[in-house]
């Protein structure tokens, strides 16, 4: 209920010096020749700015096969003259430069494999021989035919740069700089692709953090991948795992936030810190000093460490909900102009720039998308809201953006339809919120005999999950005055005896979701029943008993008086992801909070702040990329614009579309 609540409502500073080297420089330059197959590539690593000499350089592809994640990497490299054998396979070491090369008999990869680099201890030059603390990281991409790699440089700079862009980038499939595996399905080994595509929208492959996507439509967080860059330094740029910057990065860099196995080598600190962004934030940001070798950087230690990329697009504008599609393209409903935007995996304008339009578009608000990705169904609330005699309608558009034939649908009751859902069967169920009741259509826009259903305690019914085992529909009840509820439904649309269902800090339902296990988690955005209250995350077992306490999960960021959690989504690990849309009347309040499956809060205490401004909804991607709606605005009266923003790494892969993972029970899994 995107508009009703509108209805009711009316950087970090820069810190600047000098290079201290022309080689990793913050211009941003074009990637150098391209790669021909069966030729050799070359590298050199440096740490900081200083060459490491006597590096292990291995090559590894992550591991996409029927053992699944958490497997070793696979090595690359063969056994020749050029190379030895080591802890993790066949490497090439660095010479007194910190240059590498691996020629075209050294190595073989399959074609589809995604590979990258990674270089293990070495003298940083310091004056205390090598330091085996120091992991570096560097991703290759896509192996084609013959060995080949397009778009790499003439010669690769590995160095503290291109480990975060790395480490966040793959951090959904990483479990160590080594371990780097994901299952063999289709959805897996093409969330992999797109991971692998991710990192270079972060840095080039000369060492230095971008400031703009390669598209150029999305904003890179150069400063803070910088400051990361020099806290990995202050641990390699020394003596060795004993060291000062060493045991700082890794006591406040442990795989479970600073609870957790210790890493051993700064590869794997980083892909620590994408999977744990608040550990530790203002103990990291201390190792970073004046004479750091990335400049620029923060000039005080940052909220989180989450890296987000925020993306535009002309077509933006009033955005509310996203979906998600089989090959990971995004899909945005923008209300203001009556379109919707679809980006690529890696942000990518795929609308032309635009938006896609017509098929009845008015308003579009929920979206949802079928099991093959071949349909986007949108629903169109009630036009001038209130409007005697007026509807809303569902349109329907084909994968590459064109409404089908009998778009708009006026069927089944279809009144004022604020969400959209897609079940096992390939039914598509509407929650009409001004009507009070459920409308299912068939995978034709035909109404299914009954429709509409009633009953069951809907009142300003808002959001719609279908739990896989049994087909049973959630519904939240939203109503400005009396939402405190949710509702459930049989698949054959009766509503269950006992629903609707209340407690567990429900108060302004917006959203459910459901884990693997069956629970149902709740967005509670809160409620004007009495006077403005706080909205929280709400738990129910699968027969509708409240789970989570009496006024529900709060903190980790989930705002207070009456602008609470909008969105919510359950990651490959049943973490639970919430977008805090923020105070109504205020404006760059919006945030990202994240809890265990216990509903223990995982985020600050205000929540990942990547810079939203009304965080609307949000969905999780399969390469575990959270994606958030910010539809930009603080009050109905303006314009609301609209952005897209992109938490890189942050969560554990899930399978896409959700429809999906309904029909084949896998919600809360990875792919």
């Amino acid at each position: 209920m995107r508009y009703a609540w509108g209805l009711l409502a009316s950087s970090a500073i820069l810190l600047t010096g000098c290079t201290v080297s022309n080689i990793a420089d913050q211009s941003q330059a074009a990637p150098g020749p391209l790669a021909q197959n069966n030729t050799p590539f070359k590298g050199v690593v440096h740490g900081g700015q200083n060459p490491i000499l006597g590096a292990s350089v291995y090559l590894f592809a992550v591991n996409s096969s029927a053992s699944g994640y958490g497997q070793s990497a696979t090595s690359l490299l063969k056994n020749t003259s050029n190379t030895q054998s080591g802890a993790y396979g066949y490497y090439v070491t660095t010479d007194g430069r910190g240059a590498f090369s691996i020629g075209s008999g050294d190595y073989s990869c399959t074609s589809g494999q995604q590979v990258y680099l990674y270089s293990a201890g070495g003298d940083p030059r310091v004056g205390g021989g090598a330091n085996s603390a120091s992991g570096l990281m560097a991703v290759l991409g896509q192996c084609g035919s013959g060995n080949s790699f397009t778009g790499l440089p003439s010669t690769i700079l590995m160095n503290e740069v291109t480990t975060v862009a790395a480490a966040y980038a793959l951090a959904g499939f990483a479990t160590d700089a080594t371990h780097i595996a994901s299952s063999n399905t289709a959805l897996a080994v093409a969330g992999v692709k797109n991971a692998a595509q991710t990192a270079g929208n972060l840095a080039t492959l000369t060492g230095t953090a971008l400031t703009t996507t390669a598209a150029g439509n999305g904003v890179v967080p150069q400063l803070e991948i910088n400051t990361l860059a020099d806290v990995l330094a202050a641990c390699i740029n020394t003596t060795g795992p004993t060291s000062s910057g060493c045991t700082t990065l890794f006591s406040n860099a442990e795989s479970g936030g600073t609870t957790g196995t210790t890493p051993t080598d700064t590869a794997t600190a980083a892909i620590n810190i994408a999977h744990n962004p608040s550990a530790s934030p203002t103990a990291l940001y201390g190792l970073v000093t004046a004479q750091a070798p990335f400049q620029s950087y923060l000039a005080s230690a940052p909220n989180d460490w989450t890296i987000a990329i925020t993306y535009s697009s002309n077509s933006l504008n009033g955005s509310t909900t996203l979906a998600i599609d089989g090959s990971d393209n995004i899909w945005v409903t923008n209300s203001d102009t009556s379109t919707i935007s679809k980006f690529s995996p890696v942000g990518v304008v795929l609308d032309g720039g635009s938006g896609f339009t017509g098929g009845g578009l008015n308003g579009p608000n929920g979206i949802a998308i079928d099991s093959t990705s071949t349909y986007v169904w949108v629903a169109n609330e009630k036009p001038g809201y209130g409007t005697m005699g007026a509807t809303g309608s569902i349109s329907k558009f084909n994968s590459s953006g064109n409404p089908q034939s009998g778009s708009p649908y006026k069927v089944g009751g279809v009144d004022d339809p604020n969400s959209v859902a897609i079940d096992a069967s390939g039914n598509v169920w509407v929650s009409d919120y001004q009507a009070n009741h459920l409308t299912e259509l068939n995978s034709s826009g035909v109404a299914v005999t009954g429709s509409p259903f009633s009953g069951g305690g809907l009142s300003g019914n808002d959001g719609i999950a279908f739990e896989p085992s049994n087909g049973d529909i959630w519904v939240a009840n939203a109503d400005a005055a009396t939402g405190t509820t949710i509702s459930r439904f049989q698949s054959s649309g009766a509503a269950y005896g006992a629903s609707p269902y209340s407690g567990g800090g429900l108060n302004g339902p917006i959203v459910p979701a459901i884990d693997h296990s069956g629970n149902v988690w709740v967005a509670n955005y809160g409620s004007l029943a009495a006077a403005p209250s706080q909205g929280g995350v709400s738990e129910f077992d699968s027969s509708g008993n409240a789970i989570s306490p009496s006024g529900g999960y709060v903190g980790g960021g989930v705002h207070g008086t009456y602008g609470g959690p909008y969105g919510i989504a359950i990651d490959g690990d049943g973490k639970v992801w919430v977008a805090n849309y923020g105070p109504a009347e205020a404006s760059n309040k919006g945030s990202v909070s994240a809890f265990d499956s216990s509903g223990n809060a995982l985020s600050p205490s205000n929540g990942y702040q990547p810079g939203l401004s009304k965080a609307d909804s949000l969905a999780i991607d399969g390469s575990g990329n959270v994606w958030v709606v910010d539809n930009g605005g603080s009050s109905i009266t303006q314009n609301f614009g609209g952005a897209l923003t992109e938490l890189v790494g942050s969560a554990a892969p899930v399978v896409t579309p959700i429809v999906v993972a309904v029909k084949n029970n896998t919600l809360g899994t990875r792919p």
